[in-house]
């Protein structure tokens, strides 16, 4: 027959203690749950219609005339450079994942691309030495020519680093193309091409998550650019 145990009284008073503690730590936590309840439903539910009302914007000549711009720099063997800032640098290394890798799958000539804002070491360099406005622009002056292409991605359109990106590029003859969001900036006149989502000022989550899919469209565009063969004219 098992002994019972035997607590001490110090042994007693640090449970009953620990009990109460863990009675407190519920009591507070459905306070603030009955307190502060947060809208789930209502906050996707919006979010949702505005990334829907963003998609009804997009400018599907727009985007017929950029895969143009892609198709000639792919056959011509030119480069497409990529950049962005923040969540724009982490779209533009994406998109050039897909540009070099996926697009391979259409049997044409595989697309030399390049992100700017994937070379830590050199971007630092630049930034440290000549200023942040310069970490773009500094590296396509060793690499842009005439006919190549530049993509900048930017929900604001007015980063410094970009703009001055855009104007080497056009200096030596590269074609520029800009995603965009809020009123445009500066960059939606300055670019060859745009496609641009207007939003209010702010609205990072909609306009990032609206270029991931125009990234992602231009990469479906391109894998399914086939070469015409005798069997695919049959």
């Amino acid at each position: 027959m098992a002994q019972p145990i035997r607590l001490t009284p110090q042994a007693n008073l640090e449970t009953l203690v620990r009990v109460a503690d863990v009675i407190e730590y519920s009591r507070r936590t459905a306070m603030i749950d009955s307190e502060s309840s947060l809208p789930v439903k209502h906050i996707a539910r919006e979010y949702l219609e505005a990334f829907e009302k963003l998609l009804h914007q997009l400018d599907l000549d727009a985007v017929e005339r950029i895969i143009h711009r892609l198709q000639v720099a792919r056959d011509s063997g030119a480069m497409i450079y990529v950049a962005g800032n923040g969540g724009s640098a982490a779209a533009a290394s994406h998109w050039v994942n897909d540009l070099g890798k996926m697009t391979k799958l259409s049997g044409r000539t595989p697309m030399r691309v390049m992100s700017l804002s994937d070379n830590v070491s050199w971007l630092t360099a630049l930034g440290n030495d000549e200023g942040y406005e310069r970490v773009f622009a500094g590296q396509l002056e060793n690499f842009a020519q005439c006919g190549d292409v530049l993509v900048v991605i930017s929900a604001s359109g007015n980063s410094p680093n970009l703009v001055r990106a855009v104007e080497l590029a056009q200096m030596r003859g590269v074609v520029t193309i800009g995603f965009l969001g809020f009123d445009g900036g500066v960059l939606k006149n300055q670019v060859d091409e745009c496609l641009w989502f207007p939003t209010e000022k702010g609205a990072y989550g909609v306009v990032e998550a609206g270029h991931a899919m125009l990234c992602h469209l231009l990469t479906i565009c391109l894998v399914q650019d086939r070469p015409v063969t005798a069997s695919t004219r049959a």
